[in-house]
């Protein structure tokens, strides 16, 4: 178990970054806050910092004090490193290095939100499993094919622990009060903030059309899944209706039914909802992004792309690059 053997006050270092998420620490920090108050003592110490102990501005203005990093490390059990909008690959190197250093100690590495990336980059996450915010994991799974990477809430994998941020955050320390200090003493926290039900590691996010998908009927949430097994190169939709046990006149019927569209229509829009996130979140070419989500040229992919956004591939990425030179994402 995690931190076992670790004796009182159990410190733990976020380490900020700029546009980070106020959501995903307040919902790290404040079950921790919680169990002290509970349980009459200081079980959990934590301390806010940046590299060189500059405040940090969180991304919605917010500015929040800092220590330096270097001043709090050698005493800490973790240090989580909370995410938000992703950092740039000019200005990562610092930040890989005071990861790498933080690992070599041996201390627990963890991220909240979109800072899985930065422990992916560090190489710190090579054989283990990990999470990361719905929205990213389509162009973290690209980056980094090796890593197991996973649609889960939250995963705690032996010193690692990943989070896909937001309110997920509260029920991966939430686990780790559980197990050191009991399930009881989880709940009273829980209640606390009105958490009605402390979430397992193994639940899935329900983020883009998950949730959607799972009220539909069993034959089609089985095509949906094909559909997005198979972007790169995809199924004939009479092979899809095959699969599912159902002729093509039906399959069109219960698209149209609960979907409201015929099942090529939806097809395309989940690859171009496949081609968006790689857009946003990576630096691959366009060809090789419509390639990936099974469009046959750039032409082809740029006008159903039109379709559904109503601007070319390249506006957005120009839009989403100057967004986040402003830190306006």
């Amino acid at each position: 178990m995690l931190f076992e053997n670790a004796a009182e006050p159990l410190r733990f270092i976020f380490l900020l970054i700029d546009d980070m998420s106020m959501m995903s620490l307040a919902s790290a920090t404040e079950p921790l806050r919680s169990a002290n108050r509970l349980l009459g003592r200081e079980a959990f110490r934590w301390d806010l910092c940046s590299l060189d102990g500059a405040p940090v501005l969180a991304s919605n203005g917010i500015p929040f004090p800092a220590r330096p990093l270097d001043a709090v490390l050698e005493t800490a059990q973790a240090m989580f490193v909370c995410g938000g909008v992703r950092v740039s690959p000019a200005r990562e190197k610092p930040y890989l290095q005071a990861l790498r250093r933080a690992a070599h100690r041996g201390i627990a590495i963890g991220a909240l939100s979109t800072a899985s990336y930065l422990l992916a980059r560090a190489g710190l996450l090579d054989g283990y499993r990990c999470t990361i915010h719905w929205e990213n994991r389509i162009a973290f799974e690209e980056d980094f094919p090796d890593v197991i990477a996973t649609g889960t809430l939250f995963e705690i994998d032996r010193n690692r622990l990943t989070c896909s941020g937001g309110t997920a955050a509260m029920d991966m320390m939430l686990r780790i009060i559980s197990e050191r200090y009991g399930p009881d003493l989880a709940r009273s926290v829980a209640n606390q903030f009105h958490h009605e039900r402390i979430r397992e590691s193994a639940e899935n996010q329900q983020g883009g059309r998950l949730q959607q998908i799972g009220a539909l009927p069993l034959p089609v949430q089985k095509v949906i899944r094909l559909m997005q097994i198979h972007m790169e190169t995809p199924l004939r939709i009479e092979e899809l209706a095959d699969r599912a046990g159902l002729s093509s006149r039906q399959l069109e019927r219960q698209f149209q039914v609960h979907l409201g569209m015929n099942p090529s229509r939806y097809y395309i829009s989940l690859r171009v909802d496949h081609a968006r996130e790689l857009l946003l979140y990576t630096e691959q070419p366009v060809i090789d992004i419509a390639i990936a989500a099974g469009f046959a040229s750039t032409s082809h992919f740029s006008r159903w792309f039109r379709e559904f956004h109503h601007l070319r591939p390249t506006e957005l990425r120009s839009r989403a690059r100057v967004s986040r030179l402003t830190g306006s994402i």
